[in-house]
């Protein structure tokens, strides 16, 4: 392989472009394809001096793909960059339905073509400092997990015709992001109860949630969604992983009670007693140390440790399309009223 990774971007939108800027301050890899059917994508590549292609890439020098289209296509574009062996970083969620994402999951695993998806909070400093905790048992045994997820999207954005139609709401959009890093942090989930509502907007697709989930380990979740509420409680506000994008506000958002402890993202604070535990006790914070860094740029730098065999995918197909799953039990608890458990995964 060359001493630089040279790496097609599949897909030219939104993130397709954070990619793009991604790899031209990364020395390790160099941008050598940009595939993507419109014609604007054309004009983007052109401006970027870049081959560009509209379905498939034809050219046989490149090592690795990124792979940004639309949900439904994951499926087909992944195989066709399995089959020709690339390591792929394909953008969540991995497919749109379970069946496609188990074939996709299964076919990389079988070719041993490694796959990582693009799940991006994984990358965060933040996130890994609070993993090392709670593991570490700083906070002992995990309880309960509060997590706020509540934003306002504006008119504009619904101007999309999907994004008003089922699939196009917060539980598949915004909801999966909070099932990954809960799945993440605190273990698997085993069963989920949800309720929904369009009271607000009156769209066909819901745009708010309720979700109470029970995890393996015999602790409790509870998400509160929405992206009709004006309100600072998202992660994109609070993180500030894109500042350019989105207002920063560091409040917390997520919330981690234990035994003998507590922690919030993304700021970080450690509460506990020092001495004899109780209500009655005064209870001390301190917060925990980490080192910001830009999420994508740390996620792109895994990926092409992936891509040289140096590293182990942080979330590989099977790992997501367990995400998935725990996201469609959302949509079907919600649906039917009653208690509903993610389908298995490997």
């Amino acid at each position: 392989m060359a001493e630089r990774i040279n790496t097609a971007v599949i897909g030219a939108g939104v993130i397709g472009k954070r990619h793009v800027d991604e790899i031209a301050h990364n020395d390790a890899c160099r941008l050598v394809a940009i595939a993507d059917p419109s014609p604007e994508a054309a004009a983007y590549a052109d401006a970027l001096n870049v081959p560009y292609y509209r379905d498939a890439l034809a050219r046989d020098d490149v090592h690795a793909a990124i792979v940004c289209t639309p949900n439904h296509t994951h499926l087909e574009v992944g195989l066709a960059c399995i089959a020709r062996k690339l390591p792929l970083l394909m953008e969540k969620p991995i497919a749109d339905d379970l069946d496609s994402a188990r074939a996709l999951a299964d076919a990389a695993a079988k070719a041993g073509v490694a796959m990582l998806v693009g799940h991006h909070r994984r990358h965060n400093p933040a996130v890994r400092a609070v993993k090392q905790a709670i593991e570490g048992g700083r906070i002992g045994k995990l309880v309960l997990a509060n997590i706020l997820c509540l934003m306002y999207k504006p008119d504009a954005y619904f101007e999309v015709p999907w994004r008003r139609q089922p699939g196009g709401g917060p539980v598949l959009i915004n909801l999966i992001h909070e099932i990954d890093l809960l799945r993440h942090l605190c273990g698997e989930i085993v069963s989920v109860q949800a309720v929904t509502s369009n009271a607000n907007r009156g769209h066909e697709v819901e745009d708010s949630a309720a979700c109470t989930l029970t995890l393996a380990n015999g602790a409790l979740a509870n998400v509160s969604l929405s992206d009709t509420t004006s309100t600072p409680w998202n992660w994109d506000t609070t993180a500030g992983e894109d500042r350019a994008l989105f207002d920063y506000r560091p409040v917390p958002t997520h919330f981690f009670a234990g035994t003998d402890g507590a922690l919030t993202l993304p700021d970080l604070a450690l509460w506990s007693y020092r001495g004899k535990k109780g209500r009655d006790q005064p209870i001390h914070d301190t917060h925990l140390s980490f080192v910001a860094e830009n999420v994508y740029a740390a996620q792109l730098r895994h990926f092409l440790d992936v891509v040289k065999g140096d590293a182990r995918p942080v979330i590989d197909g099977h790992d997501a399309a367990r995400t998935l799953a725990a996201t469609l039990a959302v949509v079907e608890a919600s649906r039917t009223s009653r208690p509903a458990t993610p389908a298995p995964i490997q």
